[in-house]
């Protein structure tokens, strides 16, 4: 087949490789040119794991193409994804649809045939029918344009497998057996033959299927986390604890690991469009848990703050704090809404001078906090320090030989806000080792 995607960034030029590595012709198109220069290259202006060998192996190839003209894509096929970012409103919660309506805006004049545009986008439920209207009341070809709602469930680090090989397929049509259902199962055919299950829905479930899985996964980190905070005050274990509840089947153990909180660029961001949303809609009341899961992620990193100035005291002017961490997880150089520069960026207006290390993140640290020192070498990091935070949970922070980091520290404290590292291990080379959830 033939297709275009419409927004290149981390959700569009991974469906665009991907979409290619099926076997089809692609066309992605973005409005910023020097990303589409550098995607042209068969780079990605980003890291995920994976995705530059698509993009090196189907640009070569031709059948992955980038452009910055809507009019090219409208002309180039009649199956067109949109995968804009729908970020959110510097004001308010709620979702900034921008991005979204300016991409269908400029699409729309070009849809001179039958023409199949699918939304991937993560919305608030009831815009599906805003874009119909956009693209019927612009569109040459009108009500013969057909809007389809596709959901995406990627996690970063782990985007082109969660592409390739997804959990499930979610279709939300206007109405069922439609052309739109026909073209996105010819579109998605090895996926839907390999067994992936594909739920056929209407618009408003599958507008609400992004955020909601996303809310309840939030709910469930933030539940354990709520449990760390019952634990710290009862002389309990929380490692213990989560690992206790994960052999519940009906519970399980992925998102079970307490620490610091999530960050990046979607939990967050839809906990709290889906909220804006519910109020919108008169179901405020339904929407409380979600207020609760949002504050105690942000209580996460408020108690490292407060652990930190436990163990140095009240007063952090002149201390010096090594950071290991930026991005928000492992896996990636994304820095939004990252727990461990927020936590950095708050003791340094407490006073304290903060060296920031990360395998990928730094560069991209460093522009949106400039004034945080910042080395790519974690061991020299921890020269002079009299603290070390453990807030990104790379395994190559794991792998430190705490002997060799505790010979250059200028104070034997760290606080491990991931869990992730030897306790004993760091113990028995002298530092005196905290964690989240545990006395």
């Amino acid at each position: 087949m033939r297709m275009t995607v419409i927004g290149c960034g981390y959700l569009g030029a991974t469906h665009a490789a991907c979409m290619a590595e099926l076997g089809h012709e692609v066309l992605g198109v973005d409005h910023d040119i020097d990303k589409v220069r550098t995607l042209r290259t068969g780079r990605a202006p980003f890291f995920e794991r994976d995705l530059d060998d698509l993009l090196a192996q189907h640009t070569a190839s031709g059948r992955l193409r980038f452009s910055t003209s809507h009019q090219e894509a409208a002309d180039y096929a009649d199956l067109h994804f949109i995968t804009v970012g729908t970020p959110q409103q510097p004001a308010t919660d709620a979702y900034d649809l921008t991005h979204l309506f300016d991409a269908v805006a400029l699409l729309a004049p070009g849809l001179t045939t039958p023409a199949t545009v699918v939304v991937k986008s993560t919305v608030p439920v009831g815009t599906a029918p805003r874009v119909a209207d956009l693209l019927h009341g612009t569109a040459p070809a009108g009500d013969r344009v057909e809007v389809a709602w596709n959901p995406e469930f990627l996690r970063e680090s782990s985007a082109v497998e969660d592409t390739l090989r997804p959990g499930r397929l979610v279709l939300g049509l206007s109405t069922r057996r439609s052309r739109g259902e026909a073209v996105l199962r010819q579109a998605y055919a090895r996926i839907i033959e390999a067994g992936t299950p594909t739920v056929v829905t209407d618009w408003a479930t599958a507008e609400l299927a992004k955020g909601a899985a996303n809310s309840f996964l939030a709910a469930k980190i933030s539940f354990i986390n709520a449990m760390a905070e019952v634990c710290e005050k009862s002389g309990a274990n929380v490692g213990d604890l989560a690992d206790i509840l994960g052999h519940d089947s009906r519970i399980g153990h992925h998102g079970m690991r307490p620490g610091l909180g999530y960050g990046g660029g979607c939990l967050p961001k839809d906990v709290r469009g889906f909220i804006a949303r519910a109020e919108e809609i008169d179901a405020a009341e339904a929407v409380g848990i979600l207020r609760e899961t949002d504050a105690v992620n942000a209580r996460r990193r408020r108690r490292v703050v407060d652990i930190a100035r436990e163990e140095l005291g009240t007063d952090l002017r002149g201390k010096r704090i090594t950071v290991w961490g930026a991005a928000f997880k492992p896996g990636t150089d994304d820095i939004r809404d990252s727990p461990a520069l927020a936590v950095a960026q708050t003791l340094h207006e407490l006073g304290a001078t903060v060296t920031v290390t990360d395998p990928m993140a730094v560069d991209n640290a460093r522009k949106l906090h400039p004034e945080l020192d910042y080395t790519e070498d974690p061991i020299a990091a921890v020269d002079g320090a009299d603290l070390l935070l453990h807030l990104t949970e790379w395994p190559a922070f794991a792998g430190i030989d705490p002997v060799l980091g505790g010979g250059r520290a200028g104070s034997r404290q760290v606080i491990d806000a991931r869990g992730t590292l030897d306790a004993g291990l760091w113990r028995e080379a002298g530092w005196v080792c905290r964690s989240l959830g545990q006395r």
